[in-house]
């Protein structure tokens, strides 16, 4: 079968495509992921950050992951912490979103004036997610300019008709009742 190159993808160097940070962020921009804000608690300070690489490592025992960026100011916070929360964002928390990846808001104040319920690691859940897991930080490997965090997960709950937000090509999708495939 003949192959015909992708004039979107930049050509291979020794059999392997030559990606520059933007190509490979272009390239993951295609790959639809849910939407989550990441919470965690120091003592009285609390602080919180969008994070869309979140998901489960193991079922026994139960696992998640999330990747944090190293230079991010929240990710020296959740290392101090030890524990940490995942509200999964539903349709109509775009904001949400917005407001906590937003750089030029200070992490501690991107909780002010948001719902949030503390659970048994103290860490912050944002009451109106559709799904949520409060976990303590059992692992933290290295992953390029991230750090890979796993959690132990405590307690979690989800509303099982509630629609989470998806992002894809750069922007919040809602995924409403999708029929399945097969």
């Amino acid at each position: 079968m003949d192959r015909v190159p992708n004039p979107r993808l930049p050509a291979s160097t020794a059999g392997r495509p030559a990606l520059d940070p933007m190509g490979l962020r272009d390239l993951m921009s295609r790959l639809p992921t849910g939407v989550t804000v990441v919470c965690a608690r120091v003592g009285e300070d609390i602080q919180g950050l969008t994070v869309g690489a979140f998901c489960s490592l193991s079922l026994d025992p139960p696992l998640v992951l999330i990747c944090v960026r190293k230079a991010g100011s929240s990710h020296d916070f959740i290392e101090r912490a030890g524990s940490f929360a995942v509200s999964i964002l539903g349709e109509g928390q775009e904001w949400l979103a917005s407001r906590f990846a937003d750089d030029t808001v200070a992490p501690p104040e991107r909780l002010d004036g948001v719902e949030y319920v503390s659970r048994a690691t103290g860490a912050p859940v944002l009451t109106d997610a559709v799904g949520w897991v409060d976990c303590e930080l059992v692992a933290i490997h290295p992953g390029g300019d991230h750090s890979i965090f796993v959690g132990a997960i405590h307690t979690g709950a989800y509303d099982p008709d509630r629609a989470p937000l998806v992002f894809f090509d750069r922007r919040y999708l809602a995924l409403g009742q999708a029929e399945p495939t097969a």
